[in-house]
């Protein structure tokens, strides 16, 4: 029977091969395979191919596949793979910052990235790799010359955040609000504010640093017995900056220490100045410069389905399509309905994981688009099925792609907003052809 490997041996091997991979489709020259399990599939089966594709090892937990050395058995593959990432972790004497939230968690950590990787050598979170498997991985791609770690920690229940604090360590923590999302899996706002709280509860407990935005005062009372506290805002802040109005990007005019600093973004909406305002005041904490701080700031361009302005033809697309809940909903329609701009449209999708709380969180969201005045109001979801409402309405993205004529769509304005799992980025195919319009 193979013996199963220690956490200490397996360290021993990740430092001759220091990356992992958990996807057979992806290149394995030269890495460790951890045949994770699913639902619908078993990684064990593929260990012999991840071999044969030419991976250095692969950590199995079934005995029955193991052929030779190459093979490294455990109990179980994710939580050998969570033991590693802790071990590795455990190498570091330098501040590791989390982030979550309910609403601009990606945004935030991107700027924060930008902002440090002036002065320091970064390491952050890639993509949204911000669960259970995503954490631990993140984790293993810091390399030994890292000065500083920023990890992105999403969920959608209760001690989700606490597990992966665990696992993380974080020295530094920032919590950008918390709101109506996942609130099947959290049981409401309360709910959302006691799960994203664990990170608090750490950094109490440990110590820690927290940056904190001193506008949302149930942030305030989340935080108290945190000792040490920086904070940022439009008022009553160490940092303290406001939006000045566009029509369509972000610029943000710094106040009192900093009076006089104006910052251009490429962010489109009111609702990302707590976003910048964490940057700046994260950046200033840990000694980068006013002026690269700024730099790194203008230089930042979304470009992954958030806040993105996209020019497609004659039209000018508002694409906001990788979350929504209804805080956000609310922010980005609100903000919408504020610019000056011609023609504007409003193309919804429908809004997940509200649970209980779905059919009256949409009819709520058609009530506030039916406050404002639009050319027209396109929604897309199973969840308005059931609403009455006067609206252009499809099941889905794709049947609306087929339906919409993008030959009558020129010189308008569209915010295209919605859950992920609304595909609402399908729709740009309407305007792919920039003859259109």
């Amino acid at each position: 029977m193979s013996e199963m490997i220690s956490i200490e041996r397996l360290y021993e091997i990740y430092g001759r091969f220091p990356q992992v991979e958990t996807d057979t489709r992806k290149v394995l020259d030269g890495k460790l395979f951890f045949a994770l399990k699913g639902p619908s599939f078993n990684g064990n089966a593929f260990a012999e191919k991840a071999l044969q594709a030419g991976a250095a090892y692969a950590v199995v937990d079934d005995a029955g596949v193991i052929k030779d050395d190459r093979y490294l058995l455990t109990e179980d593959v994710l939580s050998t793979l969570q033991q590693l990432a802790l071990h590795h972790r455990k190498q570091f004497k330098i501040p590791f910052l989390a982030i979550t939230g309910s609403n601009g968690k990606t945004t935030t950590k991107e700027l924060l990235s930008a902002v440090l990787s002036q002065k320091y050598k970064v390491y952050a979170t890639v993509g949204n790799l911000n669960n259970h498997i995503g954490i631990p991985l993140t984790l293993l791609k810091i390399k030994m010359d890292a000065e500083l770690a920023i990890i992105e920690m999403g969920a959608n229940h209760k001690t989700e955040i606490a597990s992966y604090c665990k696992l993380v360590l974080p020295t530094h923590g920032l919590i950008t609000n918390c709101g109506k999302a996942h609130i099947e899996g959290f049981g409401g706002v309360e709910g959302v504010k006691k799960g994203k709280g664990e990170l608090y509860d750490f950094i109490r407990d440990n110590k820690g640093t927290i940056f904190i935005n001193a506008d949302l005062d149930y942030l305030q009372e989340m935080a108290h017995g945190i000792s040490h506290q920086y904070s940022y805002g439009q008022a009553h802040a160490t940092i303290c900056g406001k939006a000045l109005q566009s029509d369509f990007f972000l610029n943000v005019t710094m106040q009192d220490a900093l009076e006089g600093t104006t910052i251009h973004t490429h962010l489109v909406g009111t609702y990302n100045l707590p976003n910048i305002l964490a940057a700046v005041a994260v950046g200033n904490y840990f000694e980068v410069s006013i002026a690269d701080i700024v730099k790194a700031i203008e230089a930042y361009n979304p470009d992954n389905s958030r806040s993105q302005l996209l020019q497609l033809g004659t039209n000018k697309i508002i694409l906001d399509a990788y979350n929504a809940n209804p805080s956000s909903m609310m922010a980005a329609i609100d903000n919408f309905a504020a610019m000056q701009a011609p023609h504007k449209r409003l193309w919804i999708g429908g809004m997940k994981e509200m649970g209980a709380d779905e059919l009256n969180e949409h009819k709520e969201l058609l009530n506030h688009i039916a406050r404002y005045t639009w050319d027209e109001v396109i929604l897309i979801g199973k969840e308005f099925a059931q609403i009455a409402h006067n609206y252009l309405w499809w099941e889905t993205s794709d049947a609306a792609l087929q339906a919409i004529d993008a030959k009558k769509i020129s010189g308008s304005t569209i915010l295209i907003k919605g859950s992920r799992g609304s595909k609402m980025e399908v729709l740009l195919e309407l305007f792919r052809d920039s003859t259109l319009g």
